[in-house]
C-alpha cells in the first residue's frame, strides 16, 4: 500500500467505519443526487481507486451539512473524506472554473466573490459605524463575512446589526477593510493541504483578530462562527454568534421590539449554526420576543433540519441533478405549515431559500427574511 493511501486512511480513520450506512441514509442530498457517502468511504480504502474517486462529480454534491457525522455511531466524520477527495483535485489543478476562481479570489482579494479588498466596507456608507483599530479595547469585535459585505441582497443584515448595536448602546467595533475571508468555504472547496491556502488564511486571520483587545468576536455568519470555533485554535477572544449577543440584549432590556408582526413564523436552522455547533435556542428566543408573532416548527428541525444546499462550497458549484432543490422542499414545507415568514440566521440560507421561494412562485404568500432584517423593521 502506497504512502498516500496510508496517510488518507489514517487521517480520516477509514478503518473505523463499520459500513452501517447511516451516513448515506441521513444525507439530505442523497434523495436528489447520486451521492453515496458510505460507498465513498468504503472505496477510499482501495489504493487503486483514490484518484478515480476524486474525479467523480458526486464529490461536489456534498454540502458539508454534517448530518453524516451527527448520525455516525462510531463518531467518524465522513464529510471530511469527501473534502479530502476534493483536495486531491485542487492539488492536481483539475477543478471547475468557478471553484478555481473562488479560491484564487480568496487568495488575492480576501474573499471568494472576485470583489476588491478596498470595497469591503462600502456597505457602511451613510451609517454611524464604529471601526476600531488594532490594540484598541472593545467588548464586541464584529466580523461581517464576505457574502454579507459584498452581496447587496444581504448587506441589510450587517446594516441592521449596526442599528441594533447603536440602539442598545453596547460596546462594539467593526474591523473595516482589514477584515478578510474566514476561509470556511476555502476549506470546504478542498484547499486543505498542509501549508496551503486554508492554513495560511487561518494564520493571517488569527494574527489580525488577536491584534485587537477584544473580549468577544461576534460572527454574523454561521460559517464564520463555525470556522472560528472549530478551526482557529489560537484565538484569544471568546467567539459567539450574533444571536447570542442579541438574546443577551433582549434579556437585559437593552433592546426592545416595539412594533407588532402578526405573522406565523417558522425558523430554518442553518446547518453550520445548528448541526455543526448546537445553537438552537438563541434564534428561537429572539423570534419569541416579537410582539404578535406565532412561532411554528418544521417537522425536520434542529439536529434534523433539512439543509438548504448553500454550504460546502455549493455557492460556487452547480449540481447536475434536475430534481427539486432541498431549499424548494423547505419552502414547500413552510407553505404546508401556513407560515407567512420563513426566518433564517445565515446569508447562504437566505439566498438559497429566497431563490426557492421565487422558483416555487410563493412570493405573494410568504417571505424569507434573515432575523436581523426582521429586527431592523421592529425597532424605532
Amino acid at each position: 500500500m502506497n504512502t498516500e493511501i496510508q496517510s488518507f486512511i489514517q487521517k480520516y480513520d477509514l478503518l473505523g467505519c463499520i459500513q452501517c450506512g447511516r451516513c448515506t441514509g441521513g444525507c439530505p442530498v442523497t434523495v436528489r443526487t447520486s451521492l453515496n457517502v458510505r460507498r465513498f468511504v468504503y472505496n477510499a480504502l482501495d489504493e487503486n481507486m483514490l484518484d478515480d474517486l476524486a474525479k467523480l462529480p458526486e464529490v461536489w454534491d456534498c454540502t458539508a451539512c454534517n448530518t453524516c457525522a451527527v448520525r455516525c455511531p462510531k463518531g467518524l466524520k465522513p464529510v471530511e473524506v469527501l473534502i479530502g477527495l476534493r483536495n486531491i483535485l485542487v492539488e492536481s489543478g483539475v477543478v471547475q472554473p468557478a471553484v478555481r476562481d473562488a479560491l484564487e479570489s480568496a487568495f488575492r482579494e480576501g474573499n471568494p466573490w472576485k470583489k476588491s479588498r478596498a470595497t469591503r466596507s462600502d456597505w457602511m456608507d451613510g451609517l454611524e459605524v464604529n471601526i476600531v483599530e488594532p490594540g484598541e479595547k472593545v467588548e464586541n469585535l464584529i466580523f461581517v463575512c464576505c457574502t454579507i459585505a459584498y452581496d447587496p441582497k444581504v448587506q441589510v443584515i450587517a446594516k441592521n446589526l449596526v442599528k441594533v448595536l447603536n440602539k442598545s448602546g453596547v460596546d462594539y467595533g467593526f474591523i473595516g477593510n482589514d477584515e478578510t475571508c474566514c476561509a470556511s468555504e476555502v476549506y470546504n472547496l478542498g484547499e486543505v493541504g498542509e501549508e496551503g491556502l486554508f492554513d495560511m488564511m487561518v494564520e493571517d486571520n488569527t494574527e489580525l483578530l488577536n491584534s485587537y483587545d477584544a473580549a468577544r468576536i461576534v460572527a454574523i455568519s454561521p460559517h464564520c462562527y463555525s470556522a472560528f470555533k472549530k478551526q482557529y485554535p489560537n484565538l484569544k477572544a471568546e467567539v459567539i454568534h450574533y444571536t447570542h449577543l442579541v438574546k443577551e440584549l433582549l434579556e437585559d432590556k437593552k433592546l426592545e421590539l416595539t412594533k407588532e408582526l402578526p405573522k406565523k413564523i417558522v425558523f430554518h436552522d442553518p446547518c453550520f449554526l445548528g448541526k455543526q455547533n448546537n445553537v438552537f435556542d438563541e434564534p428561537r428566543y429572539i423570534l419569541s420576543q416579537i410582539p404578535g408573532a406565532e412561532l411554528v416548527e418544521f417537522d425536520r428541525s434542529k439536529q434534523r433540519s433539512l439543509c438548504c444546499e448553500g454550504g460546502g462550497g455549493k455557492m460556487w458549484v452547480e449540481t447536475e441533478s434536475r430534481k427539486e432543490r432541498l431549499a424548494e422542499t423547505r419552502i414547500g414545507d413552510a407553505k404546508d405549515l401556513g407560515a407567512g415568514l420563513v426566518a433564517v440566521a445565515c446569508p447562504f440560507c437566505f439566498l438559497t431559500m429566497d431563490d426557492a421561494l421565487k422558483a416555487k412562485g410563493f412570493e405573494e404568500e410568504m417571505r424569507v427574511a434573515e432575523i436581523l432584517e426582521i429586527l431592523g423593521e421592529l425597532i424605532d
